[in-house]
């Protein structure tokens, strides 16, 4: 089955293949090296690969919560996790410092050339994330990028995980633009997915996951990274 024939019907409000007014960028792991939390769980004396666990797990978790009605703040839920994934063996202290680490970190390095890029073809573009606003501000202010940004957009705001549709919703009301105007860049195929279905143009870079999965929905374009993503969105007729 094609991935635009989902549970057996085509996609009734997909967007045009069209160049996008408002571009909106998903951060962690899109912009920013979560992996880089690694060298924290080794500080409080856990082993390094625990980081993808305890980050998977938030994100699953904050996407149940969604799902079962409303969503606490990522960095409650994050806490939460992160007892979970460690067997409940950190101090309050510990916790805190490993969850200090979202503020620094890293960018990756096809994140500056795609803002660039959007820059010179005069595309507003908004970072957007399911995390705590203040906290990817000052990652991305520490990684030097929220000069290129318009400003940074969370779902916390509407007590929600992506990717329902009413986070893509909202969001367009937000950056004042028609959903088929407005294109989500994304490494996770399930945020692009949610993204389409809510009439969106979906934009995935693969480098995470190494291909399309057969049970998305059509991205709109799709490359290796982020840079090359955005070249192929600018280069869509407007």
């Amino acid at each position: 089955m094609a991935a635009s024939d989902i549970g057996g019907r085509p996609d009734r409000i997909r967007a045009p293949d069209r160049r996008p007014r408002v571009v909106l960028l998903d951060v962690f792991e899109t912009m920013l090296q979560v992996s880089a939390l690694r060298s924290r769980f080794v500080d409080v004396g856990r082993p390094e690969h625990e980081w993808e666990l305890f980050f998977t797990r938030a994100v699953r978790d904050g996407m149940a919560l969604t799902l079962a009605g409303a969503a606490l703040p990522f960095v409650e839920v994050a806490r939460a996790a992160l007892r979970t994934t460690t067997g409940h063996t950190l101090s309050e202290d510990a916790l805190d410092h490993v969850l200090a680490g979202f503020r620094e970190l890293p960018p990756h390095p096809d994140v500056e050339p795609a803002l660039m890029a959007l820059a010179r073809a005069r595309i507003p573009t908004y970072a957007f994330t399911h995390g705590t606003a203040s906290v990817v501000r000052d990652a991305l202010d520490r990684a030097g990028l929220r000069t290129y940004l318009r400003d940074v957009l969370s779902t916390e705001e509407i007590r929600s995980f992506k990717p329902p549709a009413r986070v893509y919703n909202w969001v367009c009301q937000q950056v004042e633009a028609p959903g088929d105007r407005v294109a989500l860049v994304a490494v996770h195929s399930w945020d692009v997915h949610g993204a389409v279905r809510a009439g969106l143009v979906g934009a995935l870079a693969t480098r995470l996951e190494g291909a399309v999965p057969d049970t998305i929905a059509r991205p709109h374009v799709v490359a290796e990274h982020l840079d090359e993503v955005v070249d192929l969105l600018v280069a869509l007729p407007a």
